[in-house]
């Protein structure tokens, strides 16, 4: 037991100094929240507790600003947009759904030939 109390406190000794390291060598820009001082004070006073938040809160994600880390959407997805000529007109939406309607009707009443399932 003694040996794992000594490995997870030389464990959380290397986190704590690579905590400060890293927060120190950032870049202010690269702070969120709080200023640079006041996050190196928090993982100095807070050991592991400090290092965790400042990898989880403080720490901005490489090549992100903090305007795009902020305001984000979540439903913006990267990739081609589609162009307003790409878009059917409404019309052209409702004829689609009345022709997919029939189809499922036909295929209701009918069933399907190429279905090799016998019909209940």
């Amino acid at each position: 037991m003694a040996r794992f109390l000594v490995i997870g406190g030389f464990l959380a000794a290397v986190f704590w100094v690579f905590s400060i390291v890293d927060c120190i060598v950032q870049p202010a820009s690269r702070h969120r929240g709080v200023p640079k001082g006041v996050w190196i004070a928090i993982v100095i006073v807070f050991p592991v507790i400090g290092g965790l938040l400042w990898f989880t809160l403080g720490r901005l994600r490489p090549g992100r600003s903090a305007a795009e880390e902020r305001y984000l959407p979540l439903d913006d997805e990267p990739g081609p947009q589609r162009r307003p000529q790409d878009r059917i007109s409404d019309a052209e939406q409702e004829r689609r759904i009345r022709e997919l309607e029939a189809e499922l009707a036909r295929l209701d009443d009918h069933g399907d030939p190429d279905d090799p399932r016998p019909r209940p």
